[in-house]
């Protein structure tokens, strides 16, 4: 995801949607905690700007996590 940041943030600002699913321990800890910072770079956004994005994702049904 870092790697492809740019693309990333240009994809969420065109309205995709991110689905994660797999291992809650690890893999969506990381996955999340690179979407915050992909976000806040990506975005020129603070940390809690970065926060409300992520949640209005969620809030929009745009960021689904199916972890266990």
């Amino acid at each position: 995801m870092l790697a492809q940041a740019a693309s990333f943030w240009s994809w969420l600002q065109e309205g995709a949607s991110i689905y994660v699913c797999g291992d809650a321990n690890h893999m969506a800890k990381d996955v999340h905690n690179t979407l915050h910072k992909i976000v806040e770079q990506q975005g020129n956004m603070s940390t809690e700007e970065a926060s409300a994005f992520v949640r209005t994702l969620k809030d929009q049904h745009r960021y689904h996590r199916d972890v266990y």
